[in-house]
């Protein structure tokens, strides 16, 4: 089905967010890069990037999106460093903790073959710096494992990833944010 008609902010204020709007251009989805609080609006869905955690944290509050974040109401997914960001701990969106970096530095980096439920062929996953899940609440429900660990999970309208899906030229993970978002949109009409 195609996707021209959503909308879908990709958090711009530093990290992947370039990737991440190529693959929703490729599935025919209209990027808007997202800076300013009122760029949030008329947004069928919010894409947070990979990238370094601690600054996209301080960029935030410092543009004034954090609020504005936990007040939007679409799906949201969030890439590796965007996991860590819609944790418990700091934007408190998803029900699960994470530990940073851990699965090693930048020189640690990797590629794996992921188990993606309701598929057949593995997805090509890319670790960098890559959190790990620690704790998930009841609500969340885990969509991929490596080595029997989760690395995809969905809470509701969120999806995170310990991944990065954007650099691949998979874009299984991508579609089902897609998927997430026509649900949703749906919902709320």
């Amino acid at each position: 089905m195609p996707d021209e008609h959503l909308k879908i902010g990709v958090l711009a204020v530093q990290g992947n967010f370039r990737e991440h709007a190529a693959v929703l251009r490729r599935l025919c989805a209209e990027p808007v890069e997202v800076r300013k609080v009122e760029q949030l609006e008329g947004l069928d869905g919010l894409i947070i990037p990979g990238g370094e955690s601690t600054a996209i944290a301080r960029l935030l509050r410092i543009y004034g999106l954090e609020e504005a974040i936990r007040r939007f109401a679409g799906p949201v997914f969030g890439t590796c460093a965007g996991m860590i960001l819609l944790d418990r701990d700091h934007l408190g969106l998803v029900d699960l903790t994470v530990s940073r970096n851990a699965y090693g530095r930048q020189v640690a980096s990797f590629e794996a073959d992921i188990d993606l439920a309701g598929e057949d062929e593995p997805l090509r996953g890319v670790f960098i710096r890559a959190p790990r899940v620690a704790e998930t609440g009841p609500q969340v429900a885990v969509l991929a494992k490596l080595d029997d660990e989760p690395v995809l999970l969905r809470q509701g309208r969120f999806l995170v990833a310990s991944f990065h899906p954007e650099l691949t030229d998979d874009t299984r993970v991508h579609e089902r944010f897609l998927e997430l978002v026509r649900e949703e949109t749906s919902v709320r009409a």
